[in-house]
């Protein structure tokens, strides 16, 4: 019998990537985003995948559209299986040039957005005593960067939150289980509308991993949601664990490298279109993948370590060493 999957964030990266993945299983597979022209599409590449599409045009920071959303999910398929939290937004800029209205609607949908959409799971999982809920996390929700606060804070939010839910779920014998996939720098459309005031053009930090990439990693969470956690690409898995060895040595390494990394050296245009306060692809498809398909990886052999979590542990532990003695012997010469 096929599955029941409600996909936020669905016209575009890593959840249009996911429900791709999903509708080749021949999955229902519900759709919320903002973007008209982005889920239509996607409902398309469903359809076409195998899967059966229900599109539903949704903004995860109100919550009585996700509570919608879901019961629309109910009425068309009968029950909901898998809830899959991708949405988000973001600002790039320094903390000072972030209004306060803006950090809130980042913190409304990248935040609220996911405690919205596991409320509704959890109100409809609950009661059958079964289902399971990824959250896609992020790096930057265990070691920030400069220029994302707001992101970086609300992916913190999360891995706390989500922690939480766990544990009662945990006290109360469920079977209904919450898993976080945590993901590396994904080649997505996210910097091509991201609201910035850079200079240059805002750009994924390398290595970058293709949006399949993560699907699959997604689609690995969902089936094994014992695991509290998976760290997607070896770069994410060094990134926390160095920060856990030396979180004062990389603080000083993004200081100095963390601007120029994460923009081009070609100038943003000050007037393209933004997605934080209405979707950019309302009436425009951009598709699952961003600008960098020339610089991005379509495979990561970390997936297969996660499969394999004690021998992925003492290698990690071994990359973190190196990359943390890499960045003191770098910290050192220019010092000197």
């Amino acid at each position: 019998m096929p599955k029941t999957v409600v996909i936020t964030g669905a016209s575009a990266g890593i959840g249009r990537a996911t429900a791709r993945a999903y509708a080749a299983r021949g999955a229902n597979v519900i759709l919320l985003a903002r973007g008209r022209a982005g889920l239509a599409t996607t409902a398309d590449d469903v359809e076409r995948a195998g899967g059966h599409a229900l599109a539903l045009p949704t903004d995860m920071a109100d919550h009585q559209q996700v509570e919608a959303a879901a019961e629309a999910a109910v009425q068309t398929f009968g029950g909901i299986d898998v809830w899959i939290n991708a949405a988000f937004a973001s600002v790039f800029a320094p903390f000072t040039e972030i209004t306060a209205e803006e950090y809130a609607r980042v913190t409304e949908v990248t935040y609220l957005g996911f405690v919205n959409g596991t409320r509704a799971a959890l109100t409809r999982m609950l009661p059958h005593n079964r289902g399971t809920i990824v959250q896609i996390g992020s790096a930057l929700g265990s070691r920030s960067v400069p220029l994302q606060s707001a992101y970086c804070g609300a992916k913190h939010g999360i891995n706390g939150f989500t922690s939480s839910v766990r544990t009662e779920l945990m006290h109360s014998g469920s079977n209904v289980r919450i898993t976080i996939a945590q993901m590396p720098a994904v080649n997505t459309p996210q910097f091509s509308w991201v609201l910035s005031r850079l200079p240059g053009s805002p750009r994924p930090v390398a290595p970058i991993y293709q949006p399949e990439v993560a699907a699959q990693a997604v689609l690995y969470a969902a089936d094994h949601p014992g695991r509290k956690q998976f760290y997607v690409g070896a770069s994410t898995a060094a990134t926390i664990l160095a920060n856990k060895i030396a979180p004062g040595l990389l603080d000083r390494y993004l200081a100095r490298t963390g601007y120029d990394s994460q923009q081009t050296d070609q100038p943003d245009n000050p007037q393209r279109r933004h997605n934080l306060w209405a979707p950019a692809d309302d009436e425009e498809d951009y598709g699952a993948h961003g600008d960098f398909d020339d610089q991005s990886s379509a495979r990561a052999p970390q997936l297969w370590l996660a499969h394999h979590p004690a021998l992925a542990a003492a290698l990690l532990a071994g990359a973190a060493l190196g990359s943390t003695w890499a960045a003191s012997r770098l910290a050192g010469q220019r010092t000197h």
